[in-house]
């Protein structure tokens, strides 16, 4: 990657290879603004769980939940601006934490990054109506028929139904 300044940022869920928001990764990719550098596993436990209409979201409940699989990019100040515009960072979905990574097959810690957890107000409400039960791995089972194109088009109410 031709630039100065990059940010390592782990996906989980929507913006992984083969889910909707993937796209603007693509984009980033075909614009030299990003470069996947692999598949990781959070060095920690977390609870990784759906909320309204399928969305994924990493909860920052350090301990609790599963090793969370995904895959990490570098990405430039550009591209960190679009990414952080998608998941709503300014508006209140989303927050961007420091996380620690290990590469596939590996025990220790093997990269620093950042990921998109949900905004912390939102912690015990999604853990207590996911019952407590994350998953490991966003997979097309728990994207099941969450639509495409969901958006937030306002601030997320965690009440709605799944």
């Amino acid at each position: 990657m031709g630039i100065e300044a990059e940010t390592m940022i782990f996906t989980y869920g929507t913006l992984k290879r083969g889910f909707s928001n993937h796209t603007l990764l693509q984009d980033l990719i075909r614009t030299g603004d990003a470069v996947l550098k692999g598949t990781y596993t959070t060095f920690q436990k977390f609870p990784l769980v759906c909320g309204p209409y399928k969305v994924p979201f990493l909860l920052n409940m350090p301990g609790s939940g599963h090793r969370v699989s995904g895959e990490l990019y570098a990405v430039s100040s550009y591209g960190l601006g679009r990414v952080d515009e998608l998941e709503g960072t300014t508006r209140g979905h989303y927050q961007r934490l420091p996380i620690q990574l290990t590469a596939e097959n590996q025990e220790s810690v093997t990269a620093a990054a950042e990921a998109y957890f949900a905004e912390t107000s939102y912690d015990e409400e999604l853990w207590r109506k996911s019952k407590k039960m994350g998953f490991c791995c966003y997979s097309e089972k728990e994207a099941k028929g969450r639509h495409q194109r969901a958006k937030f088009n306002c601030r997320l109410k965690i009440g709605e139904s799944n």
